[in-house]
């Protein structure tokens, strides 16, 4: 599931502009501009200072899939909001280089993970992007949406956890988000069957916490407002989606997606 922001220019500025040395704000902006292989470099520089954070392998397998949706054309928008496309159980081709980058980063966030303090929020936030991010590549591209739904609940428990002591780490909301507006869509009789496997499918509830991340997120916020932007053209409201994709391709002109859409709802 898929797993990709009320924040004013001050705010982006400070969270989003350019730093003295290479950071994961820099790589994150470089992912979201498509600019992957600037991404990536911008991740190592950054373990070479953090080799002991599990953010920054987790970071690169989020460069790794954002790389395979682009080449795959994963995130137009009509492949979320026709379900026809949303549903859709034919499996894409991924290229075999990238997908094993993408295992191993995972693996490496999770051994220092493993590692790292209990309490330390950058390692449980890197446990919910590795959670995450896997359930993505499974249920997007590899269609395997069973063993994706297995991941969304580890991400949203993991990311549940991590709110319970640290409720203004706002990245964290999207994963609650995600696994209650996307389950949300499916049929009444799926859903009662997801609920008693212990998912959570409450459409407002997932708005609600995609609109946190939306407003207050940091690495994910323009991913969550371009959720926003999906959820905004499934329910018809053109508005709120020229709104979202306005501010995307404002601050990101190198994305073509952002530009793309938009024109198609002007």
């Amino acid at each position: 599931m898929v797993k990709l922001f009320l924040v004013f220019a001050l705010s982006a500025a400070l969270v989003y502009g350019a730093s003295p040395s290479p950071s994961l704000e820099d790589a994150y902006r470089a992912m979201y501009n498509l600019q992957f292989e600037q991404a990536h470099q911008a991740i190592h520089a950054w373990e070479q200072a953090h080799p002991a954070s599990p953010l920054g392998p987790a970071s690169d397998a989020a460069a790794d899939l954002f790389a395979e949706f682009d080449r795959l054309h994963v995130l137009q928008s009509e492949f979320f909001a026709e379900d026809s496309h949303f549903l859709s159980l034919h499996r894409l081709a991924p290229d075999p280089k990238r997908k094993q980058d993408f295992n191993q980063a995972l693996e490496h966030s999770k051994k220092l993970t493993a590692s790292a303090p209990a309490s330390d929020p950058d390692a449980q936030f890197a446990q919910v992007l590795t959670f995450g991010l896997n359930s993505d590549y499974l249920a997007l591209i590899e269609k395997r949406n069973f063993a994706a739904l297995g991941e969304t609940k580890e991400a949203r428990a993991a990311a549940e956890k991590l709110l319970a002591q640290r409720p203004d780490y706002y990245d964290a909301y999207l994963a609650v988000g995600v696994e209650n507006y996307l389950l949300s869509l499916k049929p009444a009789p799926v859903r009662w069957f997801l609920r008693m496997g212990g998912s959570e499918t409450d459409k407002e509830e997932g708005l609600q916490n995609l609109r946190l991340t939306a407003e207050k997120g940091h690495y994910l916020l323009p991913f969550a407002r371009l959720l926003l932007a999906v959820a905004a053209l499934r329910d018809k409201d053109r508005a709120a989606a020229r709104r979202e994709l306005g501010w995307l391709s404002t601050q990101f002109p190198a994305n073509h997606l952002f530009r793309e859409e938009l024109a198609k709802v002007k």
